[in-house]
């Protein structure tokens, strides 16, 4: 058997795809002046369905997310693991397994779609990937990497907390 078809069967040519030689970045990655860091990630269940909740500063931005993230986000959170790993759990160890992790997110809000810039270190390449903001958080959350956010959408979107509404997951 070839290498490629070993790395075909094996699901990994898309990460081999990923990370194959480009142009690289710097592994510094300063804050802008105009970045926020998240304090705190909590994962509630609203009636809208599950909402994470960023903190920063006196204000929440809450991110509406569907069950199967607001539980690895949870999961992630608490340190549990399930008894098979969900998607954010695979990645997280393929990642490992390679020498990799995520660096940090940045989380924007664009016509009212929340994104996420996931920024992913393998050996001494650095690359940002545009995702969904909730694969961005849980990715994130896995490796203890920073999520940001912008001034002005912490001022935008984020609330005044209110008491604790809704259960924790």
């Amino acid at each position: 058997m070839t290498q490629l078809s070993r790395l075909m069967r094996s699901g990994l040519l898309a990460l081999f795809l990923l990370f194959a030689p480009g142009p690289l970045f710097s592994q510094s990655l300063p804050l802008s002046p105009d970045q926020i860091t998240i304090a705190d990630v909590t994962v509630r269940m609203s009636n809208h369905g599950p909402v994470v909740l960023l903190q920063a500063e006196d204000r929440v931005i809450p991110i509406f997310v569907d069950v199967t993230v607001a539980l690895s986000i949870q999961g992630a959170l608490n340190g549990e693991r399930l008894p098979r790993p969900m998607s954010h759990d695979l990645m997280h160890t393929i990642l490992d397994a390679y020498g990799g992790k995520v660096l940090r997110t940045v989380i924007t809000l664009e016509d009212g779609t929340y994104y996420g810039a996931l920024t992913v270190a393998v050996q001494d390449q650095v690359k940002t990937f545009d995702s969904r903001s909730s694969d961005s958080i849980a990715l994130a959350i896995h490796f203890k990497a920073p999520i940001l956010v912008g001034r002005d959408l912490l001022e935008s979107a984020g609330k005044i907390p209110e008491k604790a509404k809704g259960a924790e997951l």
